[in-house]
């Protein structure tokens, strides 16, 4: 929960500027989507409890892979980038960051880290990222040593839990009890870390970072680099709002907010003011959300507002985990973004089509389903509506935080307005049966907890 608390602090506290590149955000008082998505995964690759960064899983072969990406709803030329195939950058979310900030001038020809020459020696060519959005292993790292990011030696990810979990899969693959990348007695991580941020300008951004699968194939990619498979962040514009009837239902998120965490559901709708943080664990995503209130001075939808009269900008950006391959197949975050956008629905009833039980993750696994791990996942996002009338001025904002997963269990936290950290483990209702309501855990100070085990 430290994470948690850290992240919130820090996106409390006022920055001289934003990151560079972002031209209309150079006056902000807090920092940008960016910076405080990439800081809080920052925050869980340094620790060794998460996968990614220093807690990162093994491949077959004992080596550490790591992968990592980041995309914006708008204001950056490349949108989204993602890197792979890292076996010493100490933190690969900042790698892409730096890609998608520097992707302006590289889109151009115009680099900060000098034009292309004649490679010598065993040195590749890589004068910048150019206009590519996937970067993978040396050249990738050689773009992280002209950025500046930190590069370690191979032991620096080594933690003795995980080459535990390495070893243990591959005796129960020998011994026939399952293969070893899952198992149904043992937890093997399979998932990532994920932030989602919305700040002060309504640009949504996404970070996501990961070691991959337990005993993964040594070079395997996965979801997390791979644009509209394990991230998207997008918006656009429509006429009318899809969501503007559940928003009616709940004139006060805020208020109702206990209310609301106490009904299974993939969403949690959030007041105007709130800056709260969602984890969703296997892997650990966070998400983020500061909606300013201009809703003609009301925290709410004005019942005389008509939905023919309104034209709304809609933003939605996901971090998905679990079993990235199935994440592939489906291309399962940008087609939830394409079902919310296309047939018009709110995000929520897109997401729990691809992530929710018995959705379209869950089907991609036929009747393998449960036995080795195919399928399964969850995704956590954000989404933000912008009402305007013909003039063009606003009527009203909206944010959701979302949340859906069809696996055993995903860990979610967040800070309320109080300060207070709060976290959640499975579906309510789940955690009824199991007797166990992780909102018990809470820290009215630092936000050190102890997290519940045994979500496999």
């Amino acid at each position: 929960m430290k994470q948690v608390t850290q992240t919130d602090a820090y996106m409390r506290t006022p920055q001289k500027q934003s990151s560079k590149g972002e031209h209309w955000m150079q006056d902000t008082q807090y920092p940008s989507a960016l910076e405080a998505a990439t800081y809080a995964v920052t925050k869980l690759e340094n620790d060794a409890l998460f996968n990614s960064g220093h807690g990162a899983v093994f491949t077959r072969d004992g080596i550490n892979e790591l992968e990592a990406s980041v995309m914006v709803s708008r204001g950056f030329a490349k949108r989204g980038v993602g890197v792979t195939g890292l076996k010493r950058v100490k933190n690969p979310i900042l790698l892409a960051k730096a890609m998608l900030e520097h992707g302006d001038k590289d889109l151009v020809g115009n680099t900060d880290l000098g034009w292309s020459r004649e490679s010598s020696g065993t040195d590749l060519d890589v004068p910048s990222a150019q206009g590519h959005t996937l970067v993978h292993g040396e050249t990738a790292e050689t773009l992280a040593r002209k950025y500046g990011r930190d590069l370690v030696e191979a032991g620096y990810f080594f933690t003795q839990k995980r080459w535990d979990e390495h070893v243990r899969g591959l005796e129960k693959e020998k011994e026939g009890k399952g293969t070893a990348t899952w198992s149904a007695e043992a937890y093997l991580p399979q998932g990532t870390c994920g932030a989602v941020a919305l700040d002060e300008h309504g640009v949504i951004c996404v970070a996501t970072s990961t070691g991959g699968m337990t005993n993964k194939l040594t070079g395997r990619i996965g979801d997390t680099p791979v644009v509209g498979a394990g991230f998207w962040a997008e918006e656009w514009t429509e006429d009318g709002d899809p969501g503007m009837s559940r928003a009616r239902s709940v004139p006060d998120p805020w208020r109702n907010l206990q209310e609301y965490l106490n009904i299974p559901g993939p969403v949690v709708e959030l007041s105007s003011s709130l800056r709260a943080f969602l984890a969703d664990c296997l892997p650990s995503p966070f998400t983020y959300t500061p909606i300013t209130p201009t809703q003609r001075g009301s925290a709410h939808l004005d019942n005389s507002i008509k939905d023919e009269d309104v034209r709304v900008t809609r933003s939605v950006a996901m971090s998905g985990t679990g079993n990235g391959d199935s994440f592939l197949r489906l291309a399962a975050t940008r087609t939830v973004a394409s079902i919310a956008r296309w047939s018009r629905m709110p995000a929520v009833s897109a997401l729990n089509r691809i992530a929710g039980r018995g959705g379209e993750l869950e089907k991609s696994a036929g009747d393998r389903w449960g036995k080795t791990g195919e399928g399964e996942g969850g995704m956590i996002g954000i989404e933000c509506v912008v009402g305007r009338d013909e003039s063009g001025a606003v009527l009203y904002t909206r944010s959701a935080i979302l949340q859906d997963h069809n696996c055993a269990g995903m860990f979610r936290a967040w800070v309320n307005d109080d300060g207070r950290s709060e976290m959640r483990i499975w579906h309510v209702d789940e955690d009824r049966t199991r007797g166990t309501d992780a909102r018990s855990f809470v820290s009215e100070e630092k936000g050190e907890v102890v997290l519940a085990h045994g979500c496999n």
